[in-house]
Parts: C-alpha cells; sequence; structure tokens
C-alpha cells in the first residue's frame, strides 16, 4: 500500500492510497488507508468493468452512508508513488471540509442534451451551493465515446458559474471499452458529473509542452463524427502526416504521434488534437473533434519537467493535495524520454494523485496531451 503520510496525518485535505489491482487484499487495502478520513467523496482509478463494481461493493458497507462513491478505469493511475500502473488509486475528500453529489449524464451517443441541461439544473437546485464556500464540477466521461466537446459545452452553458474540469476514462493503450462508475452502478457511453463544494483554497492548473512548428496542413477529407481525418492536404492523412514529420509510415506509433502532435489554434492559444492511431485505410484517428477545412499545425516537443515544476512551485504554498487528470500521451513522451521517474518525484513531492486520460476538459474545452489538475490549499486564514 502506498498513502501520502503527511496528507493523511493532517486530515485538512484529500488522502490517496493505491494499492495494486490484481491483490486478494486490495478491498482492505484501500480501506485501511481511508482509516479516519470519514469522506463525503471518494474516487477510484484503475479498476474496470466488474472489477470496479466489486471494489464498489467491498468498499461502500465499510464507508459513511452518505458518501458519493464514483471512478472509472484509466490508461495509467498517479498515486503516492507517482506514476503506476495495474494498481487502483482510491482518493478521499473528507467530509470535514467537503461535500458532493453525483448526476449520471446518460446515452452519450444520442447526445440528449436538453435532458442532460434539466438534470444539470435540477441538481444545482438540489445541491443549495453555500456562498461562503468554493464550488466547482469534476468530469469523467467514456473516453471512446467520442462527446466530450459537446459534453463541456452543455456543462458550461447549464453551470456557467460552476468552473469545470475532468478527464476521459482509459483502457490502457487498449482502446476497446472504458468504465464509469456512479451510484452503485458501472456503465460504458454515459458521463458521470460531480458537484463538489469545499471550504479549502482551490487552483486549477494546466500544463502543455508544446509549441507550433512553421509546417501547417489543411484537413480535406475527414469523417467528423467518428473524429477521423482521411485527407491532409489532398493526401491520405497518415501519409502526409509521416512526411510532414520525416518519419516512415511504418514508425507512426502512439509515441511518435505523443512527439509530433497537431495543433488546432483557437481562443488565442493553440490546443492539441491528438492522434490515437493510423487506421487501414491510411486515415488518421483523433481523441479531440476535427472538421473539414480545419488548419492544423504541427506542433514541438518542449522540457516536459522545468515548465511543470515551475507552475507548481508557483502556487502559494505546498498543495494538501492535487487532484489530476494526466492525458497518456505525456506519459508516452515521458517514458520515451526517459523522465518517468523525475516526474513520478515531482508527483510525490507535490500530492499529485489522479489518471492518465484519453483527453482532459478544462475551462469549457476537451484538450488532449495536456495535464490538467486542481490543487487544494489550506484557506489563507487557516491557524
Amino acid at each position: 500500500m502506498n498513502t501520502d503520510p503527511a496528507a493523511r496525518e493532517g486530515a485538512s485535505g484529500p488522502v490517496a492510497v493505491q494499492a495494486d489491482r490484481g491483490g486478494t487484499d486490495l478491498v482492505p487495502t484501500l480501506l485501511d488507508g481511508l482509516r479516519g478520513t470519514n469522506p463525503a467523496l471518494v474516487l477510484l482509478f484503475g479498476a474496470t468493468g466488474d472489477a470496479l463494481g466489486a471494489l464498489h461493493a467491498g468498499l461502500s458497507p465499510h464507508l459513511p452512508q452518505d458518501c458519493v462513491i464514483a471512478g472509472c478505469s484509466s490508461a495509467g493511475e498517479i498515486g503516492p508513488a507517482g506514476y503506476a500502473s495495474d494498481s487502483v488509486v482510491a482518493i478521499g475528500f473528507p467530509a470535514r471540509h467537503f461535500r458532493a453529489a453525483a448526476l449520471v449524464l446518460p446515452d452519450l451517443a444520442a447526445l440528449p442534451v436538453s435532458d442532460w441541461m434539466a438534470r444539470l439544473r435540477r441538481l444545482m437546485r438540489d445541491f443549495a451551493p453555500d456562498p461562503a464556500r468554493q464550488l466547482f464540477g469534476l468530469l469523467l466521461t467514456d473516453g471512446l465515446a467520442g462527446q466530450e466537446d459537446a459534453l463541456v459545452a452543455t456543462l458550461d452553458a447549464a453551470l456557467p458559474s460552476v468552473p469545470v474540469l475532468g478527464g476521459s476514462a482509459g483502457d490502457g493503450l487498449d482502446f476497446r471499452q472504458t468504465s464509469l462508475l456512479a451510484q452503485g452502478v458501472v456503465q460504458s457511453g454515459v458521463a458521470v458529473f460531480l458537484l463538489v463544494q469545499t471550504d479549502l483554497t482551490i487552483h486549477e492548473v494546466t500544463f502543455a509542452h508544446f509549441s507550433p512548428t512553421p509546417t501547417r496542413a489543411v484537413v480535406t477529407a475527414a469523417i467528423p463524427e467518428r473524429r477521423r481525418i482521411l485527407e491532409l492536404n489532398a493526401e491520405p492523412a497518415a501519409q502526409e502526416y509521416a512526411r510532414l514529420t520525416g518519419l516512415r509510415r511504418d514508425d507512426l506509433t502512439p509515441t511518435e504521434f505523443a512527439r509530433h502532435p497537431l495543433l488546432l489554434r483557437m481562443g488565442g492559444r493553440h490546443h492539441v488534437r491528438a492522434i490515437s492511431a493510423a487506421t487501414d485505410d491510411e486515415g488518421l484517428s483523433l481523441l479531440s473533434s476535427i472538421d473539414i477545412g480545419t488548419v492544423l499545425t504541427l506542433g514541438r516537443s518542449e522540457d516536459l519537467i522545468q515548465g511543470f515544476s515551475d507552475m507548481l512551485d508557483a502556487l502559494p504554498a505546498r498543495p494538501l493535495m492535487v487532484l489530476a487528470f494526466d492525458c497518456i500521451l505525456r506519459r508516452l513522451a515521458l517514458e520515451r524520454a526517459g523522465l518517468t521517474g523525475r516526474m513520478s518525484d515531482l508527483y510525490r513531492h507535490h500530492r499529485v494523485a489522479g489518471f492518465n486520460t484519453y483527453g482532459e476538459q478544462h475551462s469549457g474545452m476537451h484538450v488532449n496531451q495536456t495535464f490538467v489538475g486542481l490543487a487544494f490549499l489550506e484557506p489563507p486564514d487557516a491557524a
């Protein structure tokens, strides 16, 4: 078991505990790590399918009756020891400082936006936020359903005053099926929205390690509803991407996609439109929306460590915890550069916990290849 001793002893902020996914003592280990937190909310990252349901069934009888339990499968985990795989991370949010409610947004494929908005407004009304506390939303969504852009737009319209961030559930590097847990049920093809209130100070932190190059390409053929580019510059997309990056077609792997992202300029900033795979018909499958006529810029990977360290060091104080939604493509880039150990050290120092995603949501946008986090700090007037 791995637990942040300082976080557990302080009992002020969230507490993360991490255990081997296949261990026979998984539930007792997680419960021991959460002991004493009296959580209002527990997030579970790493388990999938039936295992996620069994984990909920094992934990819930031993947690407070009104504790909200939610979670999802992942493409990797971040716990007290840093990066991990084949593990489960449980994060407990003490009722002393947090209050939470969960809502399932169903039928992602059908996009019932009006129904979602009605549910979200009802959730907000029933939650009755305390204006003296900080309110935020967390979004967990099926990373293979391809509806994140519509989801964040809906949330932004329904709850414009609520900052929302989150991550798309993963499935390792298999991209076959993801699982989400809320209200005791494990499902796919849905999103889980959590409305959370705290008396702690919160700071949103985001970091992307890329910059634009002069190389551009136009999407000349695509299947937008499937997030697939068929042609770039009127050439088969995979072949043209290989030419632009100087790679051989056979060398197009997730690691190379992470090194050479495609960028879309919006709102005065460049955002990654990450590639998940080259398809058999020489197309490119993306993790974000794409349209015909879109101009994309080839990105260049920059320093993965220093800028991230500077961002966290700039916080007013060392966080009680940073809840993290970290793109799997960032992790692949770190692995290729041999930097996962150094990043794990930073995560341990700043008490970062969460999971590796198929995409990240913040500021009303769905992005890729980005670290999105929420830092919890003691309020300025804390004794």
